[in-house]
């Protein structure tokens, strides 16, 4: 790994440019496995089979919108064991379709593997022998949290079109109360990709004492007007299908699968490299007419377009449209400088937490910019960051995927923590 300030401009060199050149050797994960069970295969390294736990809150929670959810329920695992101090606690954000299964095999489903598998488990960088780590659905969500396919007890039917519209400070506030029930009053660290990230610096902003280090991964102060319009264009997919009855489909006994396989094919393209889709699909054709020739027709001709089809229709089989709306909505008004003229390092002063941040040089969703926006802000304000950028062909995708170079900065930033954690044997190393 080597330290560059050479092509970020005025930022000084605690910026770290990560290339394939400079890159530190990790071990692989992928070790021998142990049969578990009749159903499920464990591999070493995997937190094993879980079960998602579920808490009812009947405190009322007053929303930004300016409604308020009398009551709601907030789906979540649990992975490791929270020391005496309750000093060891991670908190994972989950990004758009995404929930509280982070790491391991779902108890239900031995085919449902944690979406950060890969970063979260026994000696992996977000190790869960030193950390107690929580994964939480966030409201509004479909995977087990209050949302708009949930029953509303006003009217003993789906919510639909009538659940509230959500902001990312509003799934912040849900979240710290179920710290508060598991006696944690401040997090080792909050820590999140994409939307995920956002989550984590809405938490050291709103929430800074009960943040120690605040852990943006692929993310962004705000979203670019571009990105907005891809939201938009998605969320005018969902609504103008005929089977959306303006949101309240559910009575109706039926989907707008249509648009939300449009929407998830949008949403999809956003998420790779124009790289990363040409060597994974270039101009190929998907099953051409004799010698080579097309179809002429307007049916699958290219295999992106297969693979496209094959996305969108599989998401509309399992995600919820209504939730699709509500989550593309709070990622646009996510802006923490909006309450300071614009200004982000005023916006970020209040936070009192370290904060470490990695981009992609591919990600053009969010490209590495945004983040050195970040990193500019908290270093106008003399706050501590550290900053990875990671060479890698994948795009925005990238935060998901298992990169040597990307998953030894993430595990070198977790040791650094765990030797500040009361109780861990990597802390009681260093004291002694």
């Amino acid at each position: 790994m080597t330290t560059s300030s050479e092509s970020l401009g005025a930022i000084p060199p605690v910026i770290e440019s990560i290339t394939d050149s400079a890159a530190d050797s990790v071990t692989d994960s992928v070790a021998d496995s142990v049969k578990h069970s009749d159903t499920a295969t464990v591999h070493s390294g995997s937190v094993g089979v879980v079960h998602t736990q579920f808490m009812q809150f009947n405190e009322p929670l007053a929303l930004a919108s300016g409604h308020t959810l009398n009551a709601y329920e907030l789906a979540i695992e649990t992975y490791g064991t929270l020391n005496a101090t309750a000093s060891n606690a991670v908190l994972i954000c989950h990004a758009l379709n995404a929930s509280h299964h982070v790491a391991g095999i779902a108890a239900d489903n031995p085919e449902d593997i944690g979406w950060w598998d890969n970063m979260v488990g026994p000696g992996k960088p977000v190790d869960t022998d030193v950390f107690f780590v929580i994964g939480i659905n966030n409201l509004g969500s479909c995977f087990g949290s209050t949302g708009p396919a949930s029953i509303s007890p006003e009217t003993g039917a789906p919510w639909g079109a009538a659940f509230p519209v959500l902001t990312v400070e509003d799934w912040v506030q849900a979240q710290a109360r179920v710290a508060d029930r598991l006696g944690i009053t401040r997090f080792a660290a909050v820590m999140g990709g994409s939307l995920g990230g956002m989550q984590a610096m809405s938490w050291a902003i709103t929430l800074p004492q009960r943040v120690a280090h605040c852990v943006v991964i692929a993310s962004t102060p705000r979203l670019s007007a571009q990105n907005i319009a891809f939201n938009e264009v998605a969320r005018r997919a969902i609504i103008t299908d005929p089977e959306f009855h303006g949101g309240n489909y559910y009575a109706q006994n039926t989907v707008p699968r249509s648009g939300l396989s449009v929407a998830r094919m949008v949403g999809h393209i956003t998420y790779l490299s124009d790289d990363d889709m040409a060597e994974k699909f270039g101009r190929t054709q998907r099953e051409p007419a004799a010698g080579g020739a097309f179809h002429y027709g307007y049916g699958v001709e290219f295999e992106v377009e297969s693979y496209l089809r094959y996305q969108g229709e599989k998401f509309s089989r399992y995600f919820d449209a209504n939730t699709y709306l509500l989550i593309t909505r709070a990622l646009d008004y996510f802006d923490p400088a909006r309450e300071t003229q614009g200004d982000l390092a005023r916006a970020l002063a209040p936070a009192q937490a370290d904060f470490m941040l990695v981009s992609f040089t591919t990600d053009w969703r969010f490209p590495p910019e945004r983040s050195r926006e970040i990193v500019r802000a908290l270093l106008k304000n003399h706050q501590p960051a550290t900053y990875a950028e990671i060479d890698a062909p994948h795009g925005h995708d990238a935060f998901l995927l298992d990169d040597a170079r990307y998953h030894a900065v993430m595990r070198a930033y977790f040791l650094r923590i765990a030797a500040t954690v009361s109780g861990s044997t990597i802390c009681n190393e260093v004291q002694g």
